[in-house]
């Protein structure tokens, strides 16, 4: 009888798991079928929803969830960019004083602020304090049956709500990262230059050499492309969102640690995809 009872106690928890990992995997795909939905309606939405897309340009940008005024983004930006940008003049000043190579200094800020530091923060920044809003808005309007009521209306809600979002966040990424960029160049030469006493000459000699066009441009593509994974990941946690406004909390959370490390993940492969495996500085020959 004991026996019994504990190979039935088994099979419940062999159950339970194979249940919860069979959820886990529906759920994976309907959050990979989401975003490939909005990827491909883009076109679409360029067509049919153009004014809704300007809309959501203006409130990204001027609005509640503002990227350069009220919301705070600029700021954020700013201020992460500064910091990570000084430490990261300060550890670079002192590693290549222990070989005397400070001169170098220059070229290690153009390439790690370029390819690095500034996608990266502008992509944070923008998870934390613009997907967030958009998880809260999605999820409001999917606990009220709003979607629900869209669908009812021929909009196509994918389209409508997600793509909309994406083409504006990455329009509107842009002039904050040019920013956040100029930030973290200032913010290094300042360090090493000012602080350490470098020479000015020898720094923006090095810094210019190993800076080219296509490092810039890359370094926009990243940027441009993690707005986007931002957007998707947020939005689409606020369509699946339920169990009403703790239900929406606890998506815009996930959302939240699933965008991050969704960036993590894509810096590097863009890095080794762009840049190669075997790192290039043309303007040094090497």
């Amino acid at each position: 009888m004991v026996s019994a009872d504990i190979g039935y106690r088994i099979r419940v928890r062999s159950t339970r798991r194979l249940s919860a990992f069979v959820d886990g995997f529906v759920r994976l795909g309907e959050y990979v079928t989401f975003i490939l939905r909005a990827i491909a309606a883009v076109p679409y939405t360029l067509v049919h929803y153009r004014k809704h897309v300007l809309n959501q340009i203006a409130e990204v940008t001027f609005g509640g969830k503002s990227l350069l005024s009220g919301g705070g983004t600029m700021g954020i930006v700013l201020a992460m960019s500064l910091a990570a940008a000084m430490m990261l003049g300060v550890e670079t000043y002192r590693g290549l004083q222990l070989v005397g190579m400070t001169t170098l200094s220059g070229m290690l800020s153009a390439i790690a602020n370029t390819r690095e530091l500034a996608p990266v923060v502008v992509a944070i920044a923008l998870a934390a304090k613009v997907g967030t809003g958009f998880t809260a808005q999605v999820g409001a309007m999917r606990i009220s049956d709003e979607i629900a009521a869209l669908d009812v209306m021929a909009i196509r809600s994918i389209p409508f709500l997600a793509t909309t979002r994406m083409i504006a966040a990455m329009v509107c990424i842009l002039p904050i990262y040019m920013i956040g960029l100029l930030a973290s160049y200032i913010a290094t030469r300042l360090v090493v230059v000012w602080y350490n006493g470098e020479s000015s000459g020898t720094y923006d000699y090095f810094f210019h050499l190993a800076l080219t066009p296509a490092d810039l441009l890359y370094s926009a593509i990243k940027a441009v492309v993690f707005a986007a994974i931002v957007t998707l990941v947020h939005c689409s946690y606020g369509y699946f969102a339920s169990g009403g406004p703790e239900g929406v909390g606890q998506a815009a959370g996930r959302a939240l640690r699933t965008s991050i490390l969704a960036i993590g993940i894509s810096d590097v492969i863009f890095t080794f995809g762009l840049w190669g495996l075997v790192p290039q500085i043309p303007g040094m020959g090497i």
